[in-house]
């Protein structure tokens, strides 16, 4: 009974108070008899043209709201014909259900479903930030993802068991770490993906120390280009030349997510 949940109560911190999502569109998709929220933005390419040539897949921090992102961040992709749907996992806003770690896989699956038969056969490419990481790469790991975009990528059990387990001799740490769902296993999801993937990486980050962003990066099988944020922290933006950095990276990413081999 002490053990139960304790991982999402120690690790997610969901609210639902409302929130403006500027001119991101609002859209729920069935899921664990209740709905999944979603909100999509359109860069102005894809505005102009009436449709998107690529579509992102996005998922937060465990602390964060898609209403907040999606309209701004489609920004982001300037001359690109990208759709952005940012995801609100469940107990997050008006995602139904209670916020657990075992609700986060089934709902990026969930999530891809739905946009893959809205998209047809238009390139996705998951965009994971800290634990939405874990969601984005248990997606590639399950479905035939065109690249993948990876902010601060955490693993889960690692970090409990390496960073925590000492002063408690393991005794907490331990049980923790195995209710972590295989779902999330960041390593093992690293191992089995091969669509090419971006890591941003924060240099300085207190939430997730970078040797342990090195442990997913070195584990991902697939083809990989790394950019490093100097001297930021978990949550700072993207800045200063790591901006344009990131934006020959995406030509990158992207001229392979669109290319006739891509899946």
């Amino acid at each position: 009974m002490f053990f139960g949940h304790l991982p999402d109560h120690l690790i997610l911190f969901p609210t639902r108070t409302p929130i403006d999502g500027g001119s991101a569109v609002r859209k729920t998709i069935p899921f664990d008899h209740g709905q999944l929220e979603v909100w999509i933005a359109r860069s102005r390419l894809a505005q102009s043209k009436g449709n998107a040539d690529l579509h992102v897949l996005r998922f937060y921090g465990n602390a964060d709201r898609a209403e907040r992102w999606p309209a701004a961040e489609a920004e982001m992709w300037k001359d690109r014909a990208v759709e952005i749907w940012g995801v609100n996992y469940p107990g997050f806003g008006g995602s139904t259900g209670p916020a657990r770690l075992s609700k986060i896989g089934p709902a990026a699956l969930a999530a891809f479903d739905q946009l893959r038969r809205y998209a047809g056969a238009r390139p996705i490419v998951p965009f994971g930030t800290s634990i939405g990481a874990t969601a984005a790469l248990h997606l590639a790991a399950c479905r035939p993802v065109a690249g993948l975009i990876l902010q601060n990528p955490p693993p889960l059990r690692e970090m409990i068991l390496r960073r925590f387990g000492w002063w408690n001799l393991w005794l907490l740490a331990g049980p923790v770490a195995l209710q972590i769902p295989k779902d999330l296993d960041s390593i093992a999801n690293a191992k089995a993906t091969h669509a090419p993937a971006v890591f941003l990486l924060a240099e300085k980050d207190e939430i997730v120390p970078p040797r342990y962003h090195r442990l997913v990066v070195d584990a991902y099988a697939g083809e990989k280009r790394v950019i490093a944020l100097h001297g930021a922290y978990h949550n700072d933006p993207i800045e200063g030349t790591a901006i344009a950095e990131l934006s020959s990276t995406l030509d990158w990413l992207l001229a392979k997510a669109t290319s006739p081999s891509a899946p």
